[in-house]
Parts: structure tokens; sequence; C-alpha cells
């Protein structure tokens, strides 16, 4: 609720893709926007590959998590973007594990 209320929107989608996935930070950290959205819509079913155990992991997005990830997804920072959590800075595609954390 304090992200929401703080507009923290990325903050707020990471923490509800990290409870609907269940996937461990280094997974989560290097989801890629196709890993989500599809022809501009977020997938209710998604599929990604762990990197620790190279199984496929289905899991649902739920409504409250769709709706964050899509708010996420306006950002200007997102268009174009290969990867749904960028990193800081410019060198780093996408967040580390321990900005995750």
């Amino acid at each position: 609720m304090r992200l929401e209320l703080a507009e923290y929107h990325r903050d707020l989608a990471l923490f509800n893709m990290a409870i609907d996935s269940k996937l461990r930070g280094c997974d989560l950290v290097k989801r890629k926007v196709v890993d989500v959205l599809a022809s501009g819509q977020i997938r209710e079913p998604a599929s990604v590959l762990q990197n620790k155990t190279q199984k496929s992991v289905r899991f649902e997005i739920s409504e409250g998590t769709r709706t964050s990830v899509g708010k996420w997804m306006e950002y200007e920072l997102m268009v174009g973007s290969e990867y749904l959590w960028l990193g800081r800075f410019h060198e780093r595609l996408h967040i580390s594990t321990r900005q995750y954390a």
C-alpha cells in the first residue's frame, strides 16, 4: 500500500511479481519484457526458465500485479527496453540482485 501511495511503480511491480512468481532474486531481476508482455498485453500465465535448476516454472500473474506492471511499462525509460527491471546505471542492463535485496 505504501509503495502505491508513494507512486513507486517499479518497486511495487517488482514486489508483486516476486510474490506471484516465487522466483529466486537472480531469476527475477533478469526477466525480460517479452517474458510478461505479449502483443501489448500482460500475460496471465507466464513461463520462465530457472537459472539454478534449468527447469521451466509457470505462474499466474494476478490482477494487481498486471496493473502495477502496466503502470511501470508506461514509464518513459521502458520504451524499447529489453529488460523488465532497468539498472540504475546505463552500463547495466538490469538491476543487480544486490539492488533487488
